[in-house]
C-alpha cells in the first residue's frame, strides 16, 4: 500500500482578528493557489488514488478538495475521520486504514504535528523524523498496515512539488 501524507495548505492565521474557531479556519486564496500547483505536482509524478481520506476540519477538507480534483478523484467520495485531527493517537489511524482491503494508494490529510507522529509512526519510529510544511507531501510503501511496517519514499516540500507541475 501506499500512503501520501499531506499536510493542509495556506489558512488564515488563528491570530488574525477576521479568524474564526480552530476547526473552520480555511485556506487563503494564496494557500489555495499554492496548493492547487503542488497537487498538480504531485500527479506530475505519477500519484494516483484509490482512496482520500481527510480531517474533518475546513482547511483539511478544502486541501483534500482541491487534491481530489487533480487527481479525478469524486470530491463526495472523500472520507473524513476524527482519526486524522490534531492530538489523535497515530497507531489507531493504522488499525482503521488496515481495514480497507482494496485501496493500494490512498492519501491522507491532516495537520501538524500529528501528521509527523503518522510518519514516525508508520517508519517505526519513536521519535518525528519530519517536519511537513503546509501543503508538503510525504509517500510511505507500507508491506504491513498495522502494526506499520514502512518505508519513507520520498517527502516533498511545496515549492518542489509545485516546480514539478508546471
Amino acid at each position: 500500500m501506499q500512503l501520501y501524507i499531506v499536510r493542509h495548505g495556506i489558512a488564515i492565521d488563528r491570530e488574525d482578528p477576521k479568524s474564526p474557531p480552530d476547526p473552520d479556519r480555511y485556506l487563503t486564496e494564496e494557500g489555495i493557489e499554492r496548493t492547487k500547483q503542488v497537487a498538480k505536482g504531485a500527479v506530475a509524478l505519477g500519484a494516483t488514488a484509490d482512496l482520500l481520506i481527510s480531517s474533518p476540519y475546513v482547511r483539511a477538507m478544502q486541501t483534500a478538495e482541491i487534491f481530489a480534483t487533480a487527481l479525478e478523484y469524486p470530491k463526495q467520495k472523500i472520507r473524513r475521520t476524527d482519526l486524522l485531527l490534531p492530538g489523535s493517537e497515530a497507531s489507531l489511524f493504522y488499525r482503521e486504514l488496515a481495514k480497507d482491503k482494496h485501496s493500494s494508494s490512498i492519501f491522507c490529510f491532516g495537520h501538524a504535528p500529528q501528521l509527523d507522529d503518522l510518519i514516525a509512526a508508520g517508519l517505526n519510529s519513536k521519535h518525528r523524523v519530519t517536519s511537513l510544511k503546509k501543503a508538503g507531501v510525504a509517500l510511505l510503501e507500507f508491506k504491513r498496515v498495522s502494526p506499520p511496517n514502512g518505508q519513507l519514499v520520498w517527502l516533498a516540500t511545496p515549492k518542489l512539488l509545485r516546480k514539478a507541475g508546471k
